[in-house]
């Protein structure tokens, strides 16, 4: 469910209206329903044990306004950069509340974690729990770590999205995790607490979640056997949303829920959660305006001010969005055949190919829906685009929460060499 209805004939976000907004902020920009974040955080965390830690999945989407948002509702976080340690930070995620994934960790970022007295490092390979013992042992800590399993699970997922397979980068395979565990008892700078798994994104099916955890519930029993001490367990997040309404909808929480609670019976372990997706994805939308109406010799396109830069997901995905009109179009609209594009100079700038909408003109407002998941976070400024703004809404309350930079701005993000300013020529050779 989520807080973008139709109100006396214009889509609103809560009791706003979505024209207005544009009106006021301008097109295209992003706007992230409140009541929505929250619903989903809370229908979530009533679904799993009240002891669990929910660590938001910061990657899906990182303002701070929405972090923020999920804080007070009692959010950790997982991050997977320094930069989103510093971003939870300052939202107000307390450091006991975050746990820190990603395959690539730096030796700053260690520090900086530590510093931070995070929950706890999911350490994912060999060499990372020897950078990561040095540092802690150089700062006189114990790192608090658990080992990200790689169980050799496909999530049936997008390949770009899957996690678990052994030919993905992420995790340690499965029956290298009893010589780590061993390996990590004997560090000084280690202090190893349990195991975590996440076998990937947009999941639509529990079965692999189930063949998956039940790998890591074998091999809990396997190290507490060898008399390692494991307090917890990370089952990551993954669990999917509509982004199609016509479709048969992923699984609920609710049963999410009830595959953990049969799963871990008497597993006696501090559970980890890391959803993204599922809370923010239909808690925001992305806005655009019409600008062309592009007839073509074998189609017809509906061309927006909004772009691949904007919201990058059907571009390197092939991710379906759902495309309403801000005007409603009424019960049975005259449906007309488009190629929806932005202005970037790149064929692959397509939102949707061969969509059937109600029939628009330049000047329209259009919502591509479900976009409060890896959009703003993934934009960028290509071809000198300025990045969508964007906007929450809370009741009839709104707020932009990151603005559109100037051009001005972004212009002076670059430098130009000293021996530029003068003309020097530079010599060939």
């Amino acid at each position: 469910m989520n807080h973008f209805q139709y109100k006396d004939g214009v889509l609103h976000a809560e009791d706003v209206s979505l024209d207005a907004l544009a009106q006021s902020v301008g097109t295209p920009f992003y706007c992230y329903s409140t009541a929505t974040l929250s619903r989903h955080f809370q229908v979530f965390k009533a679904a799993l044990p009240p002891s669990a830690l929910i660590a938001y999945a910061m990657k899906a989407n990182d303002n701070l306004a929405v972090l923020k948002t999920l804080a007070n509702l009692g959010a950790g976080a997982d991050i997977v950069s320094g930069g989103e340690l510093r971003k939870a930070l300052a939202a107000g995620i307390p450091g006991e509340r975050i746990v820190f994934s990603g395959v690539g960790k730096s030796r700053e970022e260690m520090r900086a974690a530590l510093e931070a007295n995070i929950f706890q490092f999911n350490v994912e390979s060999e060499p990372e729990l020897e950078a990561l013992d040095s540092v802690a042992r150089d700062m006189g800590r114990k790192a608090p770590v658990t080992i990200r399993v790689n169980p050799d699970v496909d999530a049936l997922t997008h390949a770009k999205i899957s996690t678990g397979k052994g030919e993905n980068k992420f995790g340690v395979p499965i029956d290298w995790v009893p010589g780590l565990a061993t390996r990590a008892s004997k560090m000084d700078g280690i202090r190893l607490v349990g195991v975590a798994t996440h076998i990937g994104s947009q999941l639509t099916n529990l079965e692999p979640l189930r063949a998956a955890w039940g790998k890591i519930i074998a091999l809990i029993a396997d190290l507490r056997a060898a008399g390692h001490k494991i307090e917890r367990c990370d089952l990551g997040g993954g669990l999917g949303v509509p982004y199609e309404l016509d479709n048969a909808p992923p699984p609920e929480p609710e049963l999410y829920g009830r595959l953990v609670a049969e799963l871990t019976k008497g597993l006696d372990v501090k559970l980890v959660f890391e959803p993204g997706r599922l809370i923010v994805a239909n808690a925001g939308i992305l806005v655009s305006r019409v600008l062309y109406v592009k007839p073509g010799a074998a189609k017809n396109f509906l061309v927006l001010d909004a772009a691949m830069n904007d919201l990058i997901r059907p571009a390197m995905y092939d991710a379906h969005h759902d495309i309403v009109p801000v005007r409603d179009p009424g019960a049975a609209p005259k449906l007309q055949r488009y190629d929806v594009v932005g202005p970037i100079c790149e064929t692959g700038d397509l939102f949707a190919h061969d969509r059937d909408l109600p029939g628009a003109k330049a000047g329209d407002l259009m919502a591509l829906m479900t976009a409060g998941a890896y959009g703003a976070v993934m934009s960028s400024s290509y071809n000198a685009r300025l990045p969508a703004p964007e906007v929450l809404v809370s009741g009839q309350k709104w707020s932009v929460v990151r603005p559109r930079i100037t051009y001005e701005a972004l212009i002076a993000l670059d430098r130009i060499p000293d021996w530029l300013e003068d003309g020097e020529r530079t010599q060939p050779g």
